[in-house]
């Protein structure tokens, strides 16, 4: 009997989140709760169900994925809601940008000089009038 994890994704009424529970097969399933170990059958009708039924834009309401994939899934969120970083974290180098003028600004020196010219009031497109004053 192959297994897979579900979870009913986080209540987050802005990303479309609405689900607090949700009750499948017999099985109630709270987002309070986290993972649950379900039959491969069951975990394929939950990676179909949205959020709200009749809507088929809205977002989909369980992650559904293998156990290794729910490690990752889960390290990645710890990792993102850390916020702040420490100076002990491995922080990774943030690359400045070679700037021409060296002082560290960007000017209009140093944007690339436009290929074509700019069109003349008298070459501009003639199907549109000016505005006449009232």
């Amino acid at each position: 009997m192959e297994t897979l994890l579900v979870r009913l994704k986080p209540f987050e009424p802005r990303r479309g989140f609405v689900l607090k529970r949700f009750t499948y097969a017999g099985i109630k399933f709270h987002d309070e709760r986290g993972w649950y170990r379900v039959e491969r059958p069951v975990a394929e009708y939950l990676r179909t169900v949205r959020t709200m039924a009749d809507d088929a834009h809205s977002p989909l309401a369980f992650d559904v994925c293998t156990e290794s994939e729910a490690r990752a899934m889960e390290a990645s969120e710890a990792d993102s809601a850390k916020g702040k970083r420490s100076a002990l974290d491995d922080i990774k180098v943030a690359p400045a940008r070679a700037v021409a003028t060296g002082s560290g600004a960007v000017t209009t020196a140093d944007l690339p000089r436009p290929s074509a010219p700019m069109p003349k009031e008298e070459e501009k497109d003639a199907r549109r009038g000016k505005r006449e004053r009232e």
